[in-house]
Protein backbone atom coordinates (compact mmCIF):
# COMPACT_ATOMS: atom_id res chain seq x y z
CA UNK A 1 0.00 0.00 0.00
CA UNK A 2 2.87 2.37 0.78
CA UNK A 3 3.78 2.60 -2.93
CA UNK A 4 0.48 4.39 -3.65
CA UNK A 5 1.12 7.04 -1.01
CA UNK A 6 3.77 8.99 -2.90
CA UNK A 7 4.48 10.49 -6.29
CA UNK A 8 7.71 10.22 -8.29
CA UNK A 9 8.88 13.60 -6.97
CA UNK A 10 8.15 12.50 -3.39
CA UNK A 11 10.24 9.37 -3.93
CA UNK A 12 13.09 11.43 -5.37
CA UNK A 13 13.16 13.68 -2.30
CA UNK A 14 13.00 10.65 0.01
CA UNK A 15 15.92 9.05 -1.86
CA UNK A 16 18.09 12.18 -1.56
CA UNK A 17 17.31 12.52 2.13
CA UNK A 18 18.07 8.82 2.73
CA UNK A 19 21.37 9.04 0.86
CA UNK A 20 22.43 12.02 2.98
CA UNK A 21 21.47 10.21 6.19
CA UNK A 22 23.30 7.02 5.20
CA UNK A 23 26.46 8.97 4.44
CA UNK A 24 26.36 10.56 7.89
CA UNK A 25 25.82 7.15 9.51
CA UNK A 26 29.13 5.89 8.12
CA UNK A 27 30.90 8.01 10.71
CA UNK A 28 28.17 8.17 13.38
CA UNK A 29 25.89 5.07 13.36
CA UNK A 30 22.27 5.89 14.11
CA UNK A 31 18.85 4.28 14.14
CA UNK A 32 15.51 6.07 13.82
CA UNK A 33 12.84 4.58 16.07
CA UNK A 34 9.23 5.61 15.53
CA UNK A 35 6.92 5.57 18.56
CA UNK A 36 3.21 5.81 17.93
CA UNK A 37 -0.13 4.70 19.28
CA UNK A 38 -3.64 5.98 19.50
CA UNK A 39 -4.82 8.45 22.13
CA UNK A 40 -3.76 7.58 25.72
CA UNK A 41 -1.83 4.47 24.69
CA UNK A 42 1.21 5.69 26.64
CA UNK A 43 3.65 7.03 24.03
CA UNK A 44 5.10 9.74 26.26
CA UNK A 45 5.44 7.36 29.20
CA UNK A 46 7.14 4.73 27.04
CA UNK A 47 9.79 7.12 25.71
CA UNK A 48 10.45 8.56 29.16
CA UNK A 49 10.86 5.08 30.67
CA UNK A 50 12.99 3.92 27.72
CA UNK A 51 15.48 6.76 28.25
CA UNK A 52 15.33 6.78 32.07
CA UNK A 53 16.13 3.07 32.38
CA UNK A 54 19.09 3.28 30.00
CA UNK A 55 20.53 6.48 31.44
CA UNK A 56 20.14 5.28 35.05
CA UNK A 57 21.09 1.64 34.48
CA UNK A 58 17.64 0.21 35.19
CA UNK A 59 16.77 -3.40 35.89
CA UNK A 60 16.56 -4.87 32.39
CA UNK A 61 17.32 -8.61 32.64
CA UNK A 62 16.06 -9.44 29.12
CA UNK A 63 18.02 -6.62 27.48
CA UNK A 64 21.21 -8.53 26.72
CA UNK A 65 23.64 -5.62 26.29
CA UNK A 66 22.65 -4.21 29.69
CA UNK A 67 22.54 -7.58 31.43
CA UNK A 68 26.03 -8.53 30.25
CA UNK A 69 27.51 -5.19 31.31
CA UNK A 70 28.48 -4.15 27.78
CA UNK A 71 26.82 -0.73 27.96
CA UNK A 72 29.34 1.80 29.25
CA UNK A 73 26.93 4.73 29.36
CA UNK A 74 23.82 6.18 27.76
CA UNK A 75 23.31 9.92 27.47
CA UNK A 76 21.20 12.53 25.67
CA UNK A 77 22.61 14.56 22.79
CA UNK A 78 21.30 17.32 20.56
CA UNK A 79 18.85 15.93 18.05
CA UNK A 80 19.81 16.15 14.36
CA UNK A 81 16.55 17.75 13.14
CA UNK A 82 16.53 21.40 14.22
CA UNK A 83 13.06 22.03 12.79
CA UNK A 84 11.39 19.32 14.91
CA UNK A 85 10.37 20.11 18.52
CA UNK A 86 12.44 18.33 21.16
CA UNK A 87 10.74 15.67 23.28
CA UNK A 88 10.73 17.28 26.73
CA UNK A 89 12.21 14.33 28.60
CA UNK A 90 13.24 16.26 31.70
CA UNK A 91 9.74 17.69 32.22
CA UNK A 92 8.16 14.26 31.84
CA UNK A 93 10.58 12.68 34.35
CA UNK A 94 9.74 15.42 36.84
CA UNK A 95 6.02 14.73 36.36
CA UNK A 96 6.44 10.96 36.86
CA UNK A 97 9.06 10.93 39.61
CA UNK A 98 8.72 14.28 41.35
CA UNK A 99 4.96 14.89 41.19
CA UNK A 100 3.72 11.34 40.60
CA UNK A 101 1.39 12.45 37.84
CA UNK A 102 1.17 11.15 34.28
CA UNK A 103 2.73 13.54 31.73
CA UNK A 104 0.68 15.29 29.08
CA UNK A 105 -0.26 13.26 26.02
CA UNK A 106 1.42 13.59 22.64
CA UNK A 107 -0.14 16.48 20.72
CA UNK A 108 2.38 16.84 17.90
CA UNK A 109 5.58 15.33 16.57
CA UNK A 110 8.76 15.53 18.66
CA UNK A 111 12.20 13.95 18.71
CA UNK A 112 15.01 12.98 21.08
CA UNK A 113 18.50 11.56 20.51
CA UNK A 114 19.84 8.98 22.98
CA UNK A 115 23.42 7.86 22.39
CA UNK A 116 24.71 4.56 23.75
CA UNK A 117 28.38 3.72 24.21
CA UNK A 118 28.83 -0.06 24.27
CA UNK A 119 31.27 -2.88 23.77
CA UNK A 120 30.55 -5.38 21.01
CA UNK A 121 29.79 -8.94 22.11
CA UNK A 122 32.29 -10.41 19.63
CA UNK A 123 36.02 -9.91 19.19
CA UNK A 124 35.43 -9.22 15.49
CA UNK A 125 32.90 -6.56 16.36
CA UNK A 126 35.19 -4.95 18.92
CA UNK A 127 37.88 -4.72 16.25
CA UNK A 128 35.78 -2.95 13.61
CA UNK A 129 32.92 -1.28 15.52
CA UNK A 130 33.13 2.15 17.08
CA UNK A 131 30.92 0.93 19.91
CA UNK A 132 28.52 3.86 19.70
CA UNK A 133 24.90 3.98 18.51
CA UNK A 134 22.62 7.02 18.42
CA UNK A 135 18.90 6.22 18.70
CA UNK A 136 16.74 9.02 17.30
CA UNK A 137 13.34 8.53 18.94
CA UNK A 138 10.50 10.06 16.91
CA UNK A 139 7.24 10.54 18.82
CA UNK A 140 4.10 11.21 16.79
CA UNK A 141 0.33 10.88 17.32
CA UNK A 142 -1.30 7.73 15.97
CA UNK A 143 -4.22 9.89 14.85
CA UNK A 144 -1.91 11.45 12.26
CA UNK A 145 -0.79 8.02 11.10
CA UNK A 146 -4.40 7.08 10.38
CA UNK A 147 -4.42 9.88 7.79
CA UNK A 148 -1.90 8.10 5.57
CA UNK A 149 -4.44 5.73 3.94
CA UNK A 150 -6.26 8.85 2.68
CA UNK A 151 -3.39 9.42 0.23
CA UNK A 152 -4.62 6.42 -1.74
CA UNK A 153 -8.30 7.40 -1.60
CA UNK A 154 -10.35 9.88 -3.60
CA UNK A 155 -12.77 12.25 -1.93
CA UNK A 156 -15.64 9.98 -3.05
CA UNK A 157 -13.90 6.98 -1.42
CA UNK A 158 -13.36 8.95 1.79
CA UNK A 159 -17.00 10.08 1.90
CA UNK A 160 -18.42 6.61 1.22
CA UNK A 161 -16.24 4.99 3.92
CA UNK A 162 -17.03 7.73 6.47
CA UNK A 163 -20.78 7.23 6.10
CA UNK A 164 -20.43 3.43 6.14
CA UNK A 165 -18.60 3.66 9.49
CA UNK A 166 -21.10 6.21 10.82
CA UNK A 167 -23.96 3.75 10.30
CA UNK A 168 -22.32 1.00 12.39
CA UNK A 169 -24.28 0.28 15.61
CA UNK A 170 -21.41 1.48 17.80
CA UNK A 171 -21.42 4.88 16.04
CA UNK A 172 -24.97 5.37 14.83
CA UNK A 173 -26.24 7.46 17.75
CA UNK A 174 -23.06 9.55 17.89
CA UNK A 175 -23.21 10.42 14.19
CA UNK A 176 -26.94 11.17 14.08
CA UNK A 177 -26.66 14.98 14.24
CA UNK A 178 -23.94 15.15 11.60
CA UNK A 179 -25.77 12.74 9.28
CA UNK A 180 -28.99 14.67 9.76
CA UNK A 181 -27.29 17.93 8.80
CA UNK A 182 -25.62 16.28 5.78
CA UNK A 183 -28.98 15.04 4.51
CA UNK A 184 -30.20 18.65 4.25
CA UNK A 185 -27.28 19.69 2.05
CA UNK A 186 -27.32 19.80 -1.75
CA UNK A 187 -23.84 18.70 -2.84
CA UNK A 188 -24.46 20.16 -6.30
CA UNK A 189 -25.54 23.50 -4.86
CA UNK A 190 -23.24 26.54 -4.89
CA UNK A 191 -20.11 26.50 -2.71
CA UNK A 192 -20.79 28.28 0.55
CA UNK A 193 -18.29 28.93 3.36
CA UNK A 194 -20.89 28.95 6.13
CA UNK A 195 -22.29 25.58 5.04
CA UNK A 196 -18.77 24.10 4.78
CA UNK A 197 -17.90 25.32 8.27
CA UNK A 198 -21.10 23.95 9.82
CA UNK A 199 -20.55 20.55 8.22
CA UNK A 200 -16.89 20.45 9.32
CA UNK A 201 -17.78 21.42 12.90
CA UNK A 202 -20.56 18.82 13.10
CA UNK A 203 -18.29 16.11 11.65
CA UNK A 204 -15.51 17.01 14.11
CA UNK A 205 -17.94 16.89 17.06
CA UNK A 206 -18.93 13.37 15.99
CA UNK A 207 -15.28 12.27 15.80
CA UNK A 208 -14.59 13.69 19.26
CA UNK A 209 -17.58 11.86 20.72
CA UNK A 210 -16.28 8.61 19.23
CA UNK A 211 -12.96 9.06 21.04
CA UNK A 212 -14.47 9.44 24.53
CA UNK A 213 -13.93 6.62 27.05
CA UNK A 214 -17.49 5.32 26.73
CA UNK A 215 -16.84 4.21 23.13
CA UNK A 216 -13.03 4.37 22.87
CA UNK A 217 -13.11 4.19 19.07
CA UNK A 218 -9.89 4.41 17.08
CA UNK A 219 -10.57 4.77 13.33
CA UNK A 220 -11.16 8.53 13.24
CA UNK A 221 -9.53 10.23 10.23
CA UNK A 222 -8.78 12.98 9.40
CA UNK A 223 -6.45 13.11 12.41
CA UNK A 224 -5.87 16.87 12.34
CA UNK A 225 -9.58 17.42 12.93
CA UNK A 226 -8.94 16.12 16.45
CA UNK A 227 -5.47 17.71 16.78
CA UNK A 228 -5.50 20.78 14.49
CA UNK A 229 -2.58 22.66 16.06
CA UNK A 230 -1.73 25.86 14.16
CA UNK A 231 -3.99 24.83 11.28
CA UNK A 232 -7.18 25.32 13.27
CA UNK A 233 -9.76 27.10 11.12
CA UNK A 234 -7.79 26.84 7.88
CA UNK A 235 -9.63 25.88 4.65
CA UNK A 236 -7.61 22.65 4.51
CA UNK A 237 -9.40 21.59 7.72
CA UNK A 238 -12.81 22.98 6.75
CA UNK A 239 -14.33 20.11 4.82
CA UNK A 240 -16.44 17.05 5.56
CA UNK A 241 -17.71 13.92 3.78
CA UNK A 242 -20.83 14.30 1.67
CA UNK A 243 -23.44 11.54 1.24
CA UNK A 244 -24.60 9.84 -1.95
CA UNK A 245 -21.86 11.06 -4.29
CA UNK A 246 -21.68 7.80 -6.23
CA UNK A 247 -19.50 8.09 -9.33
CA UNK A 248 -20.63 11.53 -10.46
CA UNK A 249 -18.06 14.27 -11.04
CA UNK A 250 -18.14 17.49 -9.05
CA UNK A 251 -19.79 20.40 -10.86
CA UNK A 252 -17.57 23.49 -11.08
CA UNK A 253 -18.38 26.00 -8.34
CA UNK A 254 -20.43 23.49 -6.32
CA UNK A 255 -20.13 22.59 -2.64
CA UNK A 256 -18.99 19.14 -3.79
CA UNK A 257 -16.13 20.73 -5.75
CA UNK A 258 -15.14 22.91 -2.78
CA UNK A 259 -15.03 19.95 -0.41
CA UNK A 260 -13.10 17.83 -2.88
CA UNK A 261 -10.54 20.61 -3.45
CA UNK A 262 -9.99 21.09 0.29
CA UNK A 263 -9.68 17.35 0.84
CA UNK A 264 -6.94 17.23 -1.79
CA UNK A 265 -5.25 20.25 -0.18
CA UNK A 266 -5.27 18.40 3.15
CA UNK A 267 -3.51 15.48 1.50
CA UNK A 268 -0.97 17.72 -0.23
CA UNK A 269 -0.11 20.14 2.58
CA UNK A 270 -0.64 18.01 5.69
CA UNK A 271 -0.37 14.27 5.03
CA UNK A 272 2.32 14.07 2.33
CA UNK A 273 4.93 16.17 4.18
CA UNK A 274 4.33 14.11 7.34
CA UNK A 275 4.89 10.87 5.45
CA UNK A 276 7.88 12.09 3.45
CA UNK A 277 9.71 13.86 6.28
CA UNK A 278 9.05 11.42 9.10
CA UNK A 279 7.45 8.02 8.34
CA UNK A 280 9.60 7.30 5.27
CA UNK A 281 12.77 7.88 7.35
CA UNK A 282 12.10 5.28 10.07
CA UNK A 283 14.21 2.14 10.65
CA UNK A 284 12.23 0.57 13.52
CA UNK A 285 8.71 1.09 14.86
CA UNK A 286 6.72 0.40 18.02
CA UNK A 287 2.92 0.70 17.97
CA UNK A 288 1.39 1.06 21.44
CA UNK A 289 -2.15 -0.25 21.87
CA UNK A 290 -4.48 0.49 24.79
CA UNK A 291 -6.58 -2.64 24.43
CA UNK A 292 -7.85 -2.23 28.00
CA UNK A 293 -9.97 0.80 27.12
CA UNK A 294 -11.44 -0.96 24.09
CA UNK A 295 -12.15 -4.07 26.19
CA UNK A 296 -14.10 -1.93 28.63
CA UNK A 297 -16.12 -0.34 25.84
CA UNK A 298 -17.20 -3.65 24.26
CA UNK A 299 -17.03 -5.67 21.01
CA UNK A 300 -17.77 -2.71 18.74
CA UNK A 301 -14.72 -0.86 20.05
CA UNK A 302 -12.57 -3.96 19.72
CA UNK A 303 -13.61 -4.33 16.07
CA UNK A 304 -12.82 -0.66 15.49
CA UNK A 305 -9.38 -1.02 17.10
CA UNK A 306 -8.68 -3.98 14.82
CA UNK A 307 -9.66 -1.84 11.83
CA UNK A 308 -7.36 0.98 12.96
CA UNK A 309 -4.40 -1.36 13.44
CA UNK A 310 -4.94 -2.80 9.97
CA UNK A 311 -4.81 0.67 8.44
CA UNK A 312 -1.79 1.72 10.53
CA UNK A 313 0.37 -1.28 9.68
CA UNK A 314 -0.51 -1.00 6.00
CA UNK A 315 1.05 2.48 5.93
CA UNK A 316 4.58 1.52 6.98
CA UNK A 317 7.37 0.60 4.60
CA UNK A 318 8.31 -2.76 6.06
CA UNK A 319 10.96 -5.20 4.92
CA UNK A 320 14.66 -5.57 4.38
CA UNK A 321 16.50 -3.80 1.59
CA UNK A 322 19.70 -4.76 -0.20
CA UNK A 323 23.12 -3.18 0.09
CA UNK A 324 22.47 -0.77 -2.78
CA UNK A 325 18.78 -0.04 -2.22
CA UNK A 326 19.42 0.81 1.44
CA UNK A 327 21.37 3.86 0.32
CA UNK A 328 18.25 5.36 -1.29
CA UNK A 329 15.28 3.92 0.60
CA UNK A 330 14.72 3.12 4.26
CA UNK A 331 12.67 0.11 5.31
CA UNK A 332 11.25 -0.67 8.73
CA UNK A 333 12.72 -4.09 9.43
CA UNK A 334 11.27 -4.54 12.93
CA UNK A 335 7.79 -3.63 14.19
CA UNK A 336 6.72 -4.22 17.79
CA UNK A 337 3.03 -4.10 18.71
CA UNK A 338 2.80 -3.51 22.47
CA UNK A 339 -0.32 -3.91 24.60
CA UNK A 340 0.16 -1.25 27.27
CA UNK A 341 -1.06 -1.00 30.87
CA UNK A 342 -0.37 -4.67 31.68
CA UNK A 343 0.08 -3.51 35.29
CA UNK A 344 -3.72 -3.05 35.45
CA UNK A 345 -4.03 -6.85 35.35
CA UNK A 346 -2.61 -9.62 37.49
CA UNK A 347 0.26 -11.40 35.71
CA UNK A 348 -1.95 -14.48 35.29
CA UNK A 349 -3.86 -12.54 32.61
CA UNK A 350 -0.83 -11.11 30.77
CA UNK A 351 -0.63 -14.00 28.29
CA UNK A 352 -4.29 -13.50 27.44
CA UNK A 353 -3.81 -9.75 26.96
CA UNK A 354 -0.92 -10.51 24.63
CA UNK A 355 -3.08 -13.03 22.75
CA UNK A 356 -5.83 -10.42 22.36
CA UNK A 357 -3.45 -7.93 20.75
CA UNK A 358 -1.97 -10.70 18.60
CA UNK A 359 -5.52 -11.42 17.41
CA UNK A 360 -6.03 -7.70 16.72
CA UNK A 361 -2.85 -7.53 14.66
CA UNK A 362 -3.09 -10.86 12.82
CA UNK A 363 -5.31 -9.62 10.02
CA UNK A 364 -3.26 -6.46 9.59
CA UNK A 365 -0.04 -8.48 9.40
CA UNK A 366 -1.62 -10.89 6.90
CA UNK A 367 -2.84 -8.07 4.65
CA UNK A 368 0.39 -6.06 4.60
CA UNK A 369 3.33 -7.20 2.52
CA UNK A 370 5.96 -7.26 5.23
CA UNK A 371 8.69 -8.56 2.90
CA UNK A 372 10.88 -10.07 5.60
CA UNK A 373 10.20 -7.58 8.37
CA UNK A 374 10.13 -9.05 11.87
CA UNK A 375 6.93 -8.43 13.86
CA UNK A 376 6.44 -9.20 17.55
CA UNK A 377 3.69 -8.64 20.11
CA UNK A 378 4.20 -8.03 23.83
CA UNK A 379 2.05 -7.14 26.85
CA UNK A 380 3.94 -4.50 28.83
CA UNK A 381 3.82 -1.51 31.15
CA UNK A 382 6.58 1.00 30.48
CA UNK A 383 6.01 2.33 34.00
CA UNK A 384 4.54 -0.10 36.49
CA UNK A 385 2.05 1.71 38.72
CA UNK A 386 0.97 -1.32 40.79
CA UNK A 387 2.37 -4.36 42.58
CA UNK A 388 0.72 -7.74 43.08
CA UNK A 389 -0.71 -9.41 46.16
CA UNK A 390 -3.51 -11.69 47.38
CA UNK A 391 -6.54 -11.17 49.61
CA UNK A 392 -8.82 -13.62 51.39
CA UNK A 393 -12.52 -13.49 50.59
CA UNK A 394 -14.32 -16.17 52.54
CA UNK A 395 -12.60 -19.41 51.63
CA UNK A 396 -11.16 -17.99 48.43
CA UNK A 397 -7.78 -16.36 47.90
CA UNK A 398 -8.00 -13.75 45.16
CA UNK A 399 -5.06 -12.32 43.18
CA UNK A 400 -5.09 -8.51 43.36
CA UNK A 401 -3.11 -5.51 42.21
CA UNK A 402 -2.17 -2.82 44.73
CA UNK A 403 -1.69 0.85 43.94
CA UNK A 404 -2.94 4.40 44.45
CA UNK A 405 -5.98 5.16 42.26
CA UNK A 406 -6.06 8.59 40.65
CA UNK A 407 -8.18 11.22 42.34
CA UNK A 408 -11.80 10.84 41.24
CA UNK A 409 -11.58 7.14 40.35
CA UNK A 410 -14.33 5.00 41.89
CA UNK A 411 -14.50 1.36 42.97
CA UNK A 412 -17.77 -0.08 44.21
CA UNK A 413 -19.16 3.37 44.91
CA UNK A 414 -16.05 4.50 46.81
CA UNK A 415 -14.42 7.62 45.37
CA UNK A 416 -10.67 7.92 45.82
CA UNK A 417 -8.68 11.01 46.81
CA UNK A 418 -5.47 10.24 44.92
CA UNK A 419 -3.57 9.54 48.16
CA UNK A 420 -5.01 6.26 49.44
CA UNK A 421 -3.49 2.96 48.38
CA UNK A 422 -5.90 0.09 47.79
CA UNK A 423 -6.05 -3.51 46.55
CA UNK A 424 -8.14 -4.15 43.44
CA UNK A 425 -9.35 -7.41 41.93
CA UNK A 426 -9.47 -6.44 38.22
CA UNK A 427 -11.12 -9.64 36.97
CA UNK A 428 -9.87 -12.24 34.53
CA UNK A 429 -9.66 -12.08 30.77
CA UNK A 430 -11.50 -14.98 29.11
CA UNK A 431 -9.52 -17.96 27.84
CA UNK A 432 -11.51 -17.93 24.58
CA UNK A 433 -10.68 -14.49 23.25
CA UNK A 434 -12.97 -14.72 20.20
CA UNK A 435 -15.87 -13.88 22.53
CA UNK A 436 -14.40 -10.39 22.90
CA UNK A 437 -14.83 -9.74 19.18
CA UNK A 438 -18.37 -11.08 18.79
CA UNK A 439 -20.77 -8.44 17.56
CA UNK A 440 -20.14 -4.92 16.31
CA UNK A 441 -22.42 -2.96 18.57
CA UNK A 442 -22.16 -1.08 21.79
CA UNK A 443 -23.16 -2.64 25.05
CA UNK A 444 -23.85 -6.09 23.63
CA UNK A 445 -21.64 -7.90 26.09
CA UNK A 446 -20.52 -7.29 29.65
CA UNK A 447 -16.80 -6.44 29.59
CA UNK A 448 -14.62 -9.08 31.27
CA UNK A 449 -12.71 -6.50 33.32
CA UNK A 450 -13.22 -3.10 34.83
CA UNK A 451 -10.05 -1.22 35.56
CA UNK A 452 -9.24 2.00 37.36
CA UNK A 453 -6.33 4.31 36.65
CA UNK A 454 -3.48 4.54 39.13
CA UNK A 455 -0.93 7.20 39.99
CA UNK A 456 2.70 6.61 39.03
CA UNK A 457 4.62 4.68 41.71
CA UNK A 458 6.73 6.19 44.47
CA UNK A 459 10.30 5.34 43.55
CA UNK A 460 12.55 3.57 46.02
CA UNK A 461 15.91 5.03 47.06
CA UNK A 462 19.14 3.27 47.88
CA UNK A 463 20.88 3.64 51.23
CA UNK A 464 23.01 6.35 49.59
CA UNK A 465 19.88 8.29 48.63
CA UNK A 466 20.02 7.49 44.92
CA UNK A 467 16.63 7.26 43.23
CA UNK A 468 16.18 3.96 41.38
CA UNK A 469 14.97 3.71 37.79
CA UNK A 470 11.31 3.54 36.87
CA UNK A 471 9.80 0.05 37.41
CA UNK A 472 8.26 -1.67 34.41
CA UNK A 473 6.79 -4.86 32.98
CA UNK A 474 8.67 -6.26 29.95
CA UNK A 475 10.21 -2.97 28.86
CA UNK A 476 13.48 -4.92 28.66
CA UNK A 477 11.94 -7.36 26.18
CA UNK A 478 10.79 -4.41 24.05
CA UNK A 479 14.28 -2.87 24.10
CA UNK A 480 15.90 -6.17 23.13
CA UNK A 481 13.61 -6.55 20.11
CA UNK A 482 13.88 -2.93 18.97
CA UNK A 483 17.61 -2.20 19.37
CA UNK A 484 19.31 -5.30 20.85
CA UNK A 485 20.71 -6.54 17.53
CA UNK A 486 22.34 -3.16 16.86
CA UNK A 487 24.27 -3.46 20.13
CA UNK A 488 25.54 -7.00 19.50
Amino acid sequence: MATSLTSFSDEARIALDTLSGRASSLFSPSLRLGVTGLSRAGKTVFITAFVHNLVHGGRLPLFEAQKSGRIARAFLEEQPDDAVPRFQYEDHVEALVGQRIWPDSTRAISELRLTIDYESASAWGRMFSGGRLSVDIVDYPGEWLLDLPLLGKTYRDFSAEAFALAHLPVREDLSRDWRGLSDTIDADGPADETTARKLAESFTAYLRACRLDERALSTLPPGRFLMPGDMDGSPALTFAPLPGLGDRRARSGSLHAMMERRYEAYKTHVIKPFFREHIARLDRQIVLVDAMQALNAGPGSMADLERALTEILACFRPGRGGFLTDWFSRRIDRILIAATKADHLHHESHDRLQAIVRRLADRAIARADFSGAAVDVVAMAAVRATREGTVRQGRETLPVIIGTPLEGETIGGERFDGQTETAVFPGDLPAKIDTLFDGDGHGEAEPPIRFVRFRPPRLDRTAEGVTLSLPHIRLDRALQFLIGDRLA
